[in-house]
């Protein structure tokens, strides 16, 4: 459990000078708990032997073990893959009975997997659901490098739902110029995982500044977009590599459009319904038959006699 976790457990019972240190701490952190204790003891307005027993209460030993913990959380939310490359460097043989690289990471993916099925809360999506269906401005999407492709996979769907989608892509010039019409009727939905981009999280404060309702979908050592952010989704992404896998956060993404395919009303269905008309009409997929030009032409390049206009032979 991070130290975040530790102090928003809904059963910790605080004092009117503790939860001023747990404010402080939530709202700048984590860098807020790594000066002294009595550093931390000013900036909040109380004692030092108050930041200390509410340390103890959390269950450290002491302000020492507490930031111990905090630089380690620090630590791992900055690793690049270079930092990585040799402590999870993935060998063959590595793991007993693998067989090979490719299947002992593909195990360490399972692993990390069922850990984001034993973290994952109904609540979250409940509450982006309703945030997406119900806005009355745009949804517009967002990500970092490799995140994208998940706000673009998120985008695909919710365009079935909704109208007024709008994937952004990267924070490029044409993403920035979208802010002008941001407003709180609209929902922001970003993608930001280890090692966070500046300028995701410099367009989503931005957009946040605007009243514009922001869900995150991150990972557990929370991008600083989460400061900002009424939803967060967090999934796990650590996997035998020096690459963090995305697969949980596609999982994620897929679980997220489930819950929505679950709650849709008569107006979204009949969305739908239009929609794949139209897919059928412009012969989109292969279960579709072809377009009338495509058919009559097909007709043409048959061998044996041909048809009239009128429907005679010729």
């Amino acid at each position: 459990m991070s130290i975040r976790d530790m102090l928003r457990r809904e059963d910790l019972v605080l004092t009117p000078s503790e939860e001023k240190i747990v404010q402080l701490l939530l709202a700048e952190y984590p860098s807020s708990g790594l000066g002294t204790a009595s550093a931390l003891a000013r900036r909040a307005g109380v004692s030092d032997p108050t930041v200390l027993r509410l340390i103890l209460k959390i269950g450290f030993q002491g302000f020492a073990d507490f930031q111990s913990q905090l630089l380690a959380e620090v630590e791992a939310r900055l690793h690049s893959p270079l930092m990585m490359l040799e402590a999870k460097r993935v060998r063959e043989g590595d793991a007993e009975g693998s067989g090979s690289i490719a299947s002992a990471y593909l195990r360490s993916v399972i692993v990390t997997m069922e850990k984001s099925v034993d973290a994952a809360q109904d609540k979250p999506f409940e509450r982006a659901a309703r945030l997406i269906t119900g806005a009355r401005g745009r949804v517009y999407l967002i990500g970092g490098r490799f995140s994208r492709f998940l706000a673009g996979m998120l985008a695909a769907y919710l365009t079935q739902f909704r109208d007024g989608v709008g994937d952004l892509g990267e924070v490029s010039s044409r993403a920035v110029d979208q802010l002008v019409d941001m407003g709180r009727n609209d929902v922001i939905v970003v993608f930001d995982y280890r090692r966070y981009q500046r300028d995701v999280i410099h367009f989503a404060r931005q957009a946040a500044g605007r009243g514009a309702h922001l869900i995150l979908f991150t990972d557990q050592w929370l991008s600083p977009v989460a400061q900002h952010a009424e939803i967060t989704i967090i999934s796990p992404l650590e996997a035998a590599s020096p690459f963090d896998t995305l697969a949980p956060a596609v999982a994620h993404v897929e679980a997220f459009v489930a819950h929505l395919l679950a709650t849709i009303s008569d107006e979204t269905r009949d969305r739908i319904e239009k929609l794949e008309a139209i897919r059928s009409e412009n012969a989109i997929t292969l279960d579709a038959p072809p377009p009338i030009e495509s058919a009559e032409r097909a007709a043409r390049n048959f061998p044996g006699p041909k048809l009239k206009k009128t429907g005679m032979l010729t």
